[in-house]
């Protein structure tokens, strides 16, 4: 099994350029002691120290790994599930924020907001 805390690469078009883009990424559970845990999706660009941190806090409806979700999973309450570690959700996750001209960071996003496009996606790619 390798280490949860390495860097991976992750190539991707840039739709401005033409040419591909690599992104460092990880995930991360981030415990709180005010507020709920959280998977964090972390996507620097090469070459800068900008991230962008995409957030998934636990909550109503909303379900990260708290003793009964796997490392990097992230749920609705309707039965839709990602895993973090996947480098094709991170893909998904990475066009998608890209798509919003969000990857500019450094910044921390509600991951949450971009979870029914990538989910839809990833469904529809089977």
């Amino acid at each position: 099994m390798g280490s949860g805390r390495r860097l991976r690469k992750l190539a991707v078009n840039d739709d401005t350029a033409g040419e591909a883009v690599v992104y460092l990424w990880s995930v991360r559970h981030r415990h709180r002691t005010d507020g709920p845990c959280a998977e964090v999706l972390s996507l620097t660009r090469e070459g800068t120290t900008a991230t962008v941190r995409l957030v998934f806090r636990g909550g109503e409806g909303r379900f990260v790994p708290d003793g009964l979700l796997p490392s990097g999973a992230v749920a609705l309450g309707q039965g839709t599930a990602l895993n973090l570690h996947e480098p094709g959700v991170v893909r998904a996750f990475a066009d998608a924020a890209g798509r919003r001209g969000l990857l500019h960071g450094p910044a921390e996003l509600d991951g949450w907001a971009l979870f029914p496009e990538v989910a839809a996606r990833r469904a529809a790619d089977g």
